[in-house]
């Protein structure tokens, strides 16, 4: 094969030529972040950049399905008490879609037990945070959700955070 063939090949596969934005997140996990508080998001993004993570944002539930289907992250962090569609609710619909039915969802709310969490836990989630939480205590249940040889925890308990010095 030479240089004029593989060319066509690499030019049918790939429209425009990597930006730089780009190349610089080939291989960081995605984590999609949604909750209704746009300081809680602004936070928590600029937490997981300097971690090494890519992010994305959504404000409710509603758009949560449309982020992930449209970005594919590798876990979702899910507010519970949202407008429109509520965390619980948005999870129904995530896990019925085969596209995003394997994405790890970590619950972050205030609630510590109630209807909420019970739900959460009933629809699928992988994790909960309790907020307030420590930075330390969401960096670690990341790194357990999104580790390379990471399985679908399908019939595992969840995981759930407690910490002692709030941050949110």
């Amino acid at each position: 094969m030479n240089f004029r063939s593989l060319t066509r090949i690499f030019s049918r596969t790939r429209s425009a030529p990597l930006r730089y934005e780009e190349c610089l997140s080939i291989g960081k996990k995605k984590i999609l972040i949604v909750d209704d508080n746009s300081d809680v998001r602004e936070l928590l993004a600029l937490f997981l950049k300097s971690s090494g993570y890519d992010t994305v944002e959504a404000a409710t539930g509603l758009e949560a399905l449309n982020q992930a289907r449209a970005t594919r992250p590798d876990l979702i962090l899910m507010d519970l008490v949202m407008p429109i569609v509520s965390g619980d609710e948005a999870m129904v619909w995530l896990k019925a879609d085969p596209l995003t039915r394997n994405m790890p969802v970590i619950v972050t709310t205030g609630f510590f037990y109630g209807p909420h969490v019970d739900r959460a836990i009933a629809f699928g989630a992988t994790g909960i945070i309790n907020k307030p939480f420590h930075f330390e205590s969401l960096h670690a249940m990341l790194q357990r959700h999104l580790s390379v040889n990471h399985e679908p925890t399908d019939g595992l308990p969840i995981t759930r955070s407690r910490s002692s010095r709030p941050i949110l």
